[in-house]
């Protein structure tokens, strides 16, 4: 076992990836409730990524498997990340649209869920519209879905070591 194992225990690192996903959306929270961001469709379901990761990665904590059962945990964690990455991915090339190409602005996520079926719902959650090309709020001079992208990468690598490491 290497230093850098015993430092970081792969249970430990569970309970921090989770913890950290935890803090992720209380940013995410904090931001729509007292900074008045409205999440766009993108940005929700960039929000049910990490919370599907770090729901994953606090189940490992609870049951910590060993094995094939790890590396079965940190691959679907790692999935789950690529996934929200994608997502992120696709809001980010959205606001880098010139103006005349921007999609429309859609219904609210309340009216589709009321209206569409939930496969058309889930279907115009993904693709985003006008309003997920609209940059609200930017941190050197990265805009929300790019700090999330940052996010998903760093969750993506640690779960991927988690994955290979050797124990």
């Amino acid at each position: 076992m290497t230093s850098i194992d015993r430092l970081f225990p792969i249970r430990l690192l569970n309970l921090v990836i989770a913890l950290g996903c935890a803090s992720l959306i209380g940013i995410a929270l904090y931001m729509q409730h007292q900074l008045g961001l409205e999440p766009c469709p993108l940005c929700m379901t960039q929000r049910v990524a990490i919370i599907a990761v770090g729901s994953v990665a606090l189940l490992a904590f609870l049951i910590n498997p060993q094995g094939v059962g790890r590396r079965v945990m940190a691959g679907l964690a790692g999935l789950l990340a690529i996934a929200g990455g994608a997502v992120s991915s696709r809001q980010l090339w959205l606001q880098s649209l010139p103006e005349d190409q921007v999609p429309a602005c859609g219904p609210s996520l309340e009216y589709m869920l009321e209206t569409f079926p939930l496969a058309e719902t889930l279907k115009i959650m993904l693709q985003g519209d006008g309003n997920c090309a609209e940059v609200v709020w930017t941190f050197l001079g990265l805009s929300i879905p790019g700090w999330t992208l940052v996010a998903f990468v760093g969750l993506l690598g640690v779960n991927l070591w988690q994955m290979l490491r050797r124990i």
